[in-house]
């Protein structure tokens, strides 16, 4: 099942989530900042790191410009999608996925470390992508 959206196309809540977690959905659907702390930013990548203990959590975050991520470390975790998908996730150390949007295509997403060990990754965005970077 996939997690990408296109504009237009109506967020989807799983019945099961808090109506503070839905609400938090459609306040966060143009939130560009995808992890906890912007590294770097230049006029071609935006660098972010995310950094996790067990039970903390990313809030909802928009993804649009073609980007990869790679795990430091063990771990696990669970993603909430605004097309109703949760998914889980276990990391290895040197994991990475590259992900791409074409014109219009999105992902909406929050993250949840279920594991006992810190979570840590780092997000590599690319301004050069099908879609225009959101403000941050």
């Amino acid at each position: 099942m996939t997690t990408k959206l296109t504009e237009g196309m109506a967020l989807v809540a799983d019945p099961a989530w808090s109506d503070k977690i839905r609400a938090e959905l459609t306040q966060n659907q143009y939130n560009g900042r995808v992890g906890h702390v912007l590294l770097l930013e230049t006029d071609d990548v935006r660098v972010w790191r995310i950094q996790l203990m067990p039970g903390e959590r990313v809030g909802f975050h928009r993804h649009q410009l073609k980007y990869f991520w790679v795990a430091m470390n063990c771990g696990k975790s669970v993603s909430r999608h605004a097309t109703g998908v949760t998914r889980e996730t276990t990391y290895n150390p040197g994991d990475i996925k590259h992900i791409q949007f074409g014109p219009g295509e999105f992902m909406l997403h929050d993250l949840i470390n279920t594991g006992d060990t810190e979570l840590l990754f780092t997000t590599v965005e690319f301004k050069a992508s099908a879609n225009l970077p959101l403000p941050l």
